[in-house]
């Protein structure tokens, strides 16, 4: 009997983890905020609500215009070009790498296939971690929706303060690896894409700009634009609703208590919060906006994207994917380091 019982269980569980696999988190989570707040508050839904349809109405275009953007790169397979970063001298291949890092337009897992390529080609890991510093930090889309909500001073802050990143991982790596540490720095067997995002042989080949000649590189830019509208509206409509309940219930004293004030400590816990209280690069942006309005000092703020954007789970599993833990370790040292002191830097010329 219990052997008849146990398959069955096993059969439902597997089934119940499927069907969880398929749920769509931010949806599920948004569609549990306005039933909670329709049932304990419903004076306030309608405001809320109000509130997330303006704020979406004011980032609309930045939206826009950055699906559009990350659409042409996938078309055309301009992401092609920053292959050519990583060859000749290791030192170049750093600064390169840190510039285009910022420009990469695919997220966190898709940049699994294209590091191991390079890793499996001889690559160093110093350029790699220089790549790997600042790609999550700053994209095109995210530089347009971050200036839309935090202003163009903040969106360029941040993309100096990404390459910076590159360059302090990339030389500190290239250092010590000079002394033999990473010899050995690679998984045997490399994760592969785990995400949903559509995916191609985009890091090859030369581009093709007038990619609407091309049949399969308008389905390619169609299955991007269309994936990547439903992946940040979804996400910015969570992060509204997010950014409306901070406003409505949480007290600014709470916020300024823990992340307000100009000394090092707002910026150290702002660090050290990023990371566990990151959704994603996009959705933080309204969320910081939020803090910002319930008294969060500027380098605090400054400090929390940061270290979110590098230490978040998608851009740490890519990282942690491919290499052993002594470099994973190196990784989050350089987030963390990097984001105290551009956030301290912040505070002073914000």
């Amino acid at each position: 009997m219990q052997e008849r019982v146990m398959p069955r269980v096993d059969r439902l569980t597997t089934l119940a983890w499927s069907l969880w696999g398929r749920i769509d988190k931010p949806s599920l989570v948004g569609i549990l905020i306005v039933l909670l707040a329709a049932v304990l508050v419903p004076s306030d839904l309608g405001p809320i609500l109000a509130f997330v349809l303006q704020a979406l109405a004011k980032t609309g275009i930045f939206i826009f215009c950055a699906v559009f953007l990350i659409a042409g790169l996938k078309a055309t397979s301009a992401e092609s070009i920053l292959a050519r970063s990583f060859q000749g001298n290791e030192l170049r291949m750093i600064v390169l790498a840190s510039l285009v890092g910022g420009l990469a337009p695919f997220c966190s897992c898709e940049v699994i296939p294209f590091i191991a390529a390079l890793l499996a080609a001889g690559t160093p890991i110093s350029a790699v971690m220089a790549f790997w510093l600042s790609s999550p930090v700053m994209d095109p889309p995210m530089f347009m929706i971050t200036a839309g909500a935090l202003g163009l001073d903040f969106a360029v802050a941040k993309t100096v303060a990404a390459v910076g990143f590159g360059l302090l991982g990339g030389v500190g790596t290239m250092m010590i690896g000079q002394t033999g540490a990473f010899s050995s720095s690679l998984r045997d067997s490399p994760l592969g894409n785990s995400c949903a995002c559509p995916s191609g042989d985009t890091f090859s080949g030369r581009p093709v700009w007038r990619f609407w000649s091309h049949q399969e590189r308008r389905i390619v830019f169609r299955d991007t634009f269309l994936w990547n509208s439903v992946f940040l509206l979804k996400w910015m409509t969570l992060a509204y609703l997010l950014e409306a309940i901070m406003i409505w219930y949480v007290p600014a004293e709470v916020i300024v208590g823990v992340l307000g004030g100009d000394g090092i400590w707002p910026i150290l816990a702002g660090a050290v919060i990023g990371g566990p209280a990151y959704l994603n690069g996009y959705a933080a942006v309204p969320l910081v906006a939020g803090m910002l309005e319930q008294g969060m000092s500027p380098g605090a703020s400054m400090a929390f994207v940061l270290a979110g954007s590098v230490t978040c789970i998608p851009a740490a599993v890519a990282v942690w994917a491919l290499v052993k833990p002594k470099v994973f370790g190196l990784y989050i040292g350089y987030a963390i380091v990097g984001s105290i002191i551009a956030g301290i830097l912040w505070n002073l010329v914000a």
